[in-house]
């Protein structure tokens, strides 16, 4: 009786440990898929001064979804989103003409993309 306690309690924990490991893989891919989309946005409007593909509204959806999925993976994945969201926030008006400020984004995305690649590396 014991050993099938044992056994179900293992299996119960395995499983849910699989599901959660599942759902931080299924929300860091998502993320990591806007994340070159966002910086696409970045990199249209600065070099290539494309308002229609670097428009900043679809930056700013891109910047919410990222901070919202980031909850689902980790406290430093999901304090990096909101350190990119700020940052977007008082520079997307000088992304077009600023090269620091579009050099900022670019390297917080990176930050952003880094901490989703250790917390992959490190699911058990």
């Amino acid at each position: 009786m014991v050993v099938a306690v044992v056994g179900f309690s293992y299996n119960a924990w395995r499983m849910e440990l699989s599901e959660d490991n599942n759902n931080i893989r299924t929300a860091s891919f998502e993320v990591l898929t806007e994340l070159s989309e966002l910086e696409q946005i970045i990199y249209a409007a600065h070099y290539d001064k494309d308002m229609l593909q670097g428009n900043p509204r679809k930056a700013w959806v891109k910047v919410g979804l990222i901070e919202d999925l980031s909850a689902l993976i980790s406290l430093q994945v999901e304090k990096d989103a909101k350190n990119l969201k700020s940052l977007w926030s008082n520079n997307w008006q000088s992304v077009k003409d600023d090269e620091l400020a579009t050099q900022k984004l670019v390297d917080q995305i990176d930050r952003v993309r880094t901490s989703i690649k250790n917390d992959l590396k490190n699911l058990q």
